[in-house]
């Protein structure tokens, strides 16, 4: 085969030596890159193992490549992929491209932490090179596809050698629509990466080339030209430019050797099963990527060296699935321009008609036109494979020769003007038959302004936004984002159920009674009615799991809630599983079911280094609201105990109190006793709490809302905790330590003293009157009474103080105080206060007047004197009456003296004591109630 080769590219290399020597002024380093690019394709070409290079997503590619298995019919295909991913591509078949193929780990070992999730994907799409050689291989009887790329692991490992970040960089501007972020964080593997590295190279194409970007460039001088070529050109030409890109590389050591062991590791994996399956290397054809294909690594070839070692996988545990994908999250993984897959994809069609070349699709998948057997027949009566011939230089003929007259379609572009008229009219453009006789004029206009024999789709896009968009965009689409719609748009896969893991399957099984279609993307509404089919409950649970696990739009509720204690009766949801399929996917990797999943992440989040005493009271609600697991709730409970005990400050209180509140009260309507480890937490916090006390008032980080929760835990756990053998002396001296110096919290201490009866009401209103009293202390005033806002939280019965408080603060404060005040208490009610509102709300209602009428005489109650008490009206000549009811029937009350533990006898009418008043005191003292009641009979 060596001998055959000589002297094939000795022409090319004397023109570019010559070429050299003028341009460069004699012989220097241009001389040596121009000759090693032909040493390079010579080199490929050599090789006894056909190497085929691509490029990701070229229609070129994919056509050459349907063209070169029909006529060689290779017995084993060697593909640049991830070699773990080999058992997914069956798979294939029961999908709609694209998708992309995934590896996915949760938990790592071996890896940095903070790199978790890892996942690595591998798009594909029709109009590609990889996806003709899948379907040829898995379709054909007798052919052996092998995946000979590093694996998933390996991605990791060697970018772990350099301690670099694991994530691909992420864009400038992230992408506006929502199938872009289709493949997440993933680090993309990309077959035929095959652009520049050079930035004043690719400056320089682009220039010259008189485009916009890597994706113009690209169809207008690589895809077009090699649309009609044969094998041989395309090989040559696509070595010529891996070799060009790959010897004007920036010198990134890192990457270099990352490319270079990805080549010896594919040539090491090739020689592995060449020589475990005694395989003839004419039988085999191996598809990389153009830039790997010009490798000049020691192990290139099948008489490479073998002194590469491939080190072991690490601990990782992986998971493989497919996932949907789309060509917007194609272009923004891998920076391609916008619309250039979908466009690629429309050239793609377009070859296929033009050079009747029968593309390999796999038999069963959505889109494929032939069956498995018409498929198998297809291959089968193509000719035999043939014969090999020296393939000669074709790349001085293709250098030398002048851009193709492709003549003007004149019917396609007059077709693709007339509909994005049609389109643009139907977002809201005022466009009009005249603008599309302007896009197809302006069209040829700027390709002929662009030396171009015919526009391009990129052309015709210009145009468009030119003739059309003008300066406004009325909807929500611009004139370019239609140009790619018409184009083919933004094509979304999807995984079909049979590939899909068991956790989606089964997913999709218990939410077969809703009858919706779950595959579809879009949004659907699933109405259920429980009360009336009971059955339905079912699906209500898994909806509500689902809504915690997955992103906020794939289960969203209209109507219905779930609470503690609570059960469902009608519930509205928009579902929209098909357009989040990827993320349930990845539920998958974690469990087998959706409940596994759930108690996984919940202990994850209750035991994290970092999780709060609030965090795994959380996890306790959700473990009960969601799982109904009595089990877990306790463990979590328990592990709760800790945390609290582990807190040194009051950071979390308001949080804890009211999580706290809620499952209490749950216990207690829902259990015939409470839970071991709620009482506990109730014990232990309130001893906990007590501690943190008198240091909370001091100190300047606690908020004035985290001291009153933690009041607010001791004052409502209080009769709980003392019933569990705790002392009350605790909190008492905790509150006798506490000694406040802002107002705020002054204030709310004099709550909790008014709480304890160590502050009567008469003492807490004359401290109030003392501070409106004291000019230096006025402007300090609205911060005493933020405080007592907030007290409301542990002393709600001070709800009628506070609301006599602000009032008096309203009459007696000067404008220039109060009025910069009131925006101060308007957004603290708001922030820290919002449940406190309604009650200073009510008690205001039933304080003041109604009626605006009744504002000028209304006095308020801590205004208004205490009525003297009324002179008891003497007894008539039959005596005290006292309560005759009692006397003639004592039973009651002396069945209710027994039970108090009383003991008396009953006097008699004669022996009543005359030194006190004798029957109902309370009506001598205010007989207006008891004369209005005497009216109200009598007119009855």
């Amino acid at each position: 085969m060596t001998s055959t080769h000589e002297g094939t590219f000795e022409g090319l290399r004397a023109q570019l030596q010559e070429a050299a020597a003028t341009f460069a002024d004699g012989p220097d380093a241009l001389e040596g890159i121009l000759l090693g690019i032909v040493d390079d394709v010579d080199h490929a070409v050599r090789e006894p193992l056909e190497i085929f290079p691509v490029c990701h997503h070229s229609p070129a590619s994919a056509i050459a490549m349907a063209r070169r298995l029909r006529e060689k019919q290779p017995k084993v295909v060697y593909l640049e992929l991830c070699e773990d991913m080999a058992p997914l591509l069956t798979e294939l078949r029961n999908c709609k491209l694209p998708v992309a193929v995934q590896s996915f780990a949760t938990e790592v070992d071996g890896f940095p932490v903070e790199w978790s999730p890892l996942s690595v994907v591998a798009p594909i799409t029709e109009a590609s090179a990889e996806y003709q050689a899948i379907a040829y291989a898995l379709d054909t009887p007798g052919v052996e596809l092998v995946l000979v790329d590093r694996s998933s692991d390996h991605v990791f490992q060697w970018d772990a050698r350099a301690t670099q970040s694991a994530g691909p960089a992420a864009p400038d501007t992230p992408p506006a629509e929502e199938e872009a972020a289709l493949h997440g964080d993933a680090v993309g593997v990309e077959i035929g990466d095959l652009r520049p590295r050079f930035a004043e190279l690719e400056e320089h194409l682009l220039h010259h080339g008189k485009v916009r970007h890597w994706s113009e460039w690209w169809h207008q001088y690589v895809e077009l030209p090699l649309g009609d070529s044969d094998h041989d050109t395309y090989r040559q030409v696509m070595l010529l430019i891996g070799s060009l890109f790959r010897r004007l590389a920036p010198g990134d050591s890192h990457r270099l050797r990352v490319d270079e062991d990805r080549e010896r590791y594919m040539w090491t994996r090739m020689r592995e099963h060449l020589a475990a399956t005694g395989t003839d290397p004419e039988d085999c054809l191996y598809v990389c990527g153009a830039f790997h294909a010009a490798s000049r690594v020691a192990e290139f070839g099948v008489h490479g060296t073998d002194t590469f070692e491939i080190s072991p996988p690490s601990a990782t545990t992986w998971q493989h699935g497919l996932i949907p994908s789309s060509h917007a999250a194609i272009e923004a993984q891998f920076g391609l321009a916008a619309g250039s897959v979908s466009i690629a994809a429309t050239v793609w069609a377009k070859n296929v008609r033009r050079t009747r070349v029968e593309p390999f699709r796999l038999a069963g998948q959505a889109g494929a036109k032939k069956s498995r057997a018409k498929a198998r027949k297809a291959v089968a009566a193509a000719a035999g494979p043939a014969e090999a011939i020296p393939p000669s230089d074709k790349l001085t003929g293709f250098l030398q020769r002048p851009p193709a007259l492709d003549r003007l379609d004149e019917a396609e572009l007059l077709g693709w003007s007339v509909e994005i008229v049609r389109a643009a009219r139907r977002n809201g453009y005022l466009a009009s038959t005249a603008d599309a006789i302007a896009v197809f004029e302006t069209s040829i206009l700027l390709a002929g302004m662009r030396d171009r024999a015919k526009p391009t789709p990129y052309d015709f896009q210009d145009a468009a936004v030119t003739c059309i968009e003008k300066d406004t965009v009325p909807g929500r689409r611009d004139v370019r984002r239609l140009v790619e719609i018409m184009m083919g748009g933004d094509r979304v896969g999807q995984v079909g159920y049979e590939a899909l893991p068991p956790l989606a399957r089964d997913v999709h099984d218990r939410l077969a009674p809703l009858g919706l279609k779950l595959q579809q993307t879009g949004v659907q509404r699933a109405l259920l009615d429980i009360a009336s089919q009971p059955e339905l409950e079912r699906c209500s649970d898994v909806l509500w799991m689902l809504r915690h696990l997955l992103p906020q739009g794939a289960a969203r509720p209209i109507m219905g809630e779930r609470k503690l204690g609570e059960r469902p009766i009608q519930e509205s949801w928009d579902l929209a599983l098909g357009t989040y399929q990827r993320a349930l996917i990845e539920l998958g990797y974690e469990g087998v079911s959706i409940e596994q999943v759930l108690d996984q992440r919940l202990r994850r989040t209750a035991y994290d280094r970092r999780a709060t005493t609030a965090t795994v009271l959380e996890a306790v609600e959700d473990a009960t609201l969601y799982l109904r697991s009595r089990r877990l709730a306790d463990e979590l409970g328990t592990h709760a105990l800790e945390v609290l005990s582990a807190e040194r400050s009051v950071d979390g209180a308001p949080e804890v109190l009211r999580r706290v509140r809620r499952l209490l009260a749950y216990y207690r309507t829902s259990e015939p006793v409470l839970p071991s480890w709620i009482e506990s937490f109730a014990k232990t916090g309130y001893a906990h709490y007590c501690t943190l006390l008198p240091t909370a008032f001091t100190d300047e980080d606690a908020t004035v809302r985290q001291v009153a929760a933690t009041l607010g835990f001791l004052f409502s756990m209080e009769s709980l905790a003392l019933s569990l053998g705790c002392d009350r002396t605790q909190l008492e001296l905790a509150v006798v330590q506490s000694h406040p110096e802002e107002p705020s919290k002054t204030a709310l201490l004099w709550a909790a003293q008014v709480q304890l009866g160590h502050l009567s009401r008469a003492d807490l209103r004359a401290k109030c009157d003392e501070l409106l009293g004291n000019p230096l202390v006025v402007p300090a005033y609205p911060r005493y009474l933020s405080g007592f806002v907030q007290a409301l939280e542990p002393v709600p019965g001070l709800t009628d103080f506070v609301v006599e408080a602000v009032s008096n603060a309203f009459a007696r404060l000067p404008d220039p105080v109060l009025l910069p005040w009131l925006p101060t208490l308007i957004t603290t009610l708001r922030s820290g206060g919002s449940e406190l509102a309604p009650l200073l709300i009510r008690e205001a209602g039933r304080t003041f007047p109604g009626r605006l009428a009744a504002l000028d005489a209304w006095v308020p109650p801590w205004l208004a004197q205490p009525e003297p008490e009324a002179v008891r009206p003497a007894a008539g000549p039959e005596g005290p009456r006292g309560c005759t009811l009692l006397a003639a029937h004592p039973a009651t009350c002396d069945a209710v003296a027994s039970l108090l533990g009383c003991e008396g006898t009953w006097e008699t009418a004669g022996a009543a004591r005359t030194d006190r008043p004798a029957g109902a005191v309370l009506t001598g003292r205010h007989p207006e109630t008891a004369a209005a009641l005497e009216v109200l009979l009598a007119g009855a």
